[in-house]
């Protein structure tokens, strides 16, 4: 144990409202400076005694090694960036909760940072601010419509992306949209809808108009109208003002299934139909998409299309492990499967 006289000499009254340093750890040792810093990097030519009282007095005197010191002689930081946008939805949050799940079971810390919008500008700027605190690779979570060729990374640096437009840039894991979609829509055409109306996502958004495509190619495809989408925020509140909108042509009988752009919308869509004083299924049906927890809670249980959000951030996690481990030949793209959970929320059309 380092005696009390020895700390006193050796963390002059000056210091003791600095940080500690690696020359207060050497005086306190007993050492030189040269053995504390190949201590700090885990560095093998030092004497198992030497170590442990460097490492007692680092505890002493509160020293924390530099990870960027570390990483010079591991050649590694054993971290990662995550940049994100809307983390309160649900997506974003459960693929970040993986993500960071994932590399934890990998031995891998998380550095995170949620962009306002995921502009190539915002995004390229927080990376630039991560990689200046040391990461040895980087998830981003839905590039929405940031152009690959318009986004600034650093050189060398490993990058995978949750989005399937960033596929021959950079490693991408997306799920399938448009199989989902599809699925959806020919559910509710067999049910005997004559066409289906549909609360779509953002204009900007790539999720929402992949979604948006195969809506209207199904529609196309069966010979069926293609009535005009109305575009969302992805949140409840334009969910229950578009579908306010909705309520006198299902009234009239002339809307009698809707495809909503996401669960959330479809639970605002719930409002609008229920104060209306009109019920689901029997006045319209409604299929949401993500299948959120709370689906199989509304009234009735909501039909969704699911997607294995944990799934994704796996494997993003793994891809970029790839990387990080030396092979030069990860997968360009990987298209997980989407599927369609029926619940009470669809049936046959109302009877004119």
């Amino acid at each position: 144990m380092v005696s009390e006289e020895v700390q006193e000499r050796a963390l002059p009254r000056r210091r003791r409202s600095t940080s500690p340093s690696i020359a207060d750890v050497a005086a306190v040792a007993g050492v030189s400076a040269q053995t504390v810093s190949r201590v700090s990097t885990d560095y093998a030519g030092v004497r198992p005694a030497t170590r442990e009282r460097v490492l007692a007095a680092m505890r002493e005197v509160g020293y924390v090694p530099n990870s960027a010191a570390r990483a010079l002689k591991s050649g590694s930081f054993r971290t990662i960036g995550v940049v994100a946008h809307q983390l309160a939805r649900t997506g974003e949050s459960s693929t970040v909760e993986a993500v960071v799940e994932a590399a934890r079971q990998r031995g891998l810390g998380v550095t995170l940072v949620d962009v306002q919008s995921p502009t190539s500008q915002e995004v390229s700027a927080a990376v630039a601010s991560m990689a200046s605190v040391a990461i040895d690779g980087l998830v981003i979570i839905r590039a929405e419509s940031i152009s690959p060729d318009s986004l600034t990374l650093p050189p060398h640096l490993p990058v995978v992306v949750s989005d399937s437009h960033f596929a021959g840039h950079h490693p991408a894991v997306a799920t399938d949209q448009q199989s989902g979609t599809r699925e959806a829509v020919t559910h509710l055409l067999e049910l005997g809808h004559r066409t289906v109306s549909h609360l779509a996502g953002p204009p900007e958004s790539l999720p929402a108009a992949e979604r948006e495509n195969a809506w209207r190619e199904a529609l196309v495809r069966a010979g069926r109208p293609v009535p005009t989408p109305l575009a969302t925020d992805w949140t409840a509140a334009s969910g229950y003002h578009l579908g306010q909108e909705l309520v006198p042509d299902i009234q009239s009988g002339a809307v009698t299934a809707v495809f909503c752009a996401n669960d959330q919308v479809a639970l605002g869509l719930y409002r609008a139909v229920y104060e209306a004083g009109l019920r689901i299924p029997r006045d319209v049906s409604v299929i949401g998409f993500d299948d959120i927890p709370e689906a199989a809670q509304f009234w009735p249980p909501l039909t969704s299309v699911a997607q294995d959000f944990h799934l994704v951030g796996e494997r993003l996690v793994a891809m970029l492990a790839d990387q990080l481990s030396g092979d030069q030949h990860p997968p360009e793209r990987v298209l997980l499967p989407v599927e369609l959970i029926v619940r009470q929320s669809t049936a046959a059309p109302p009877v004119q």
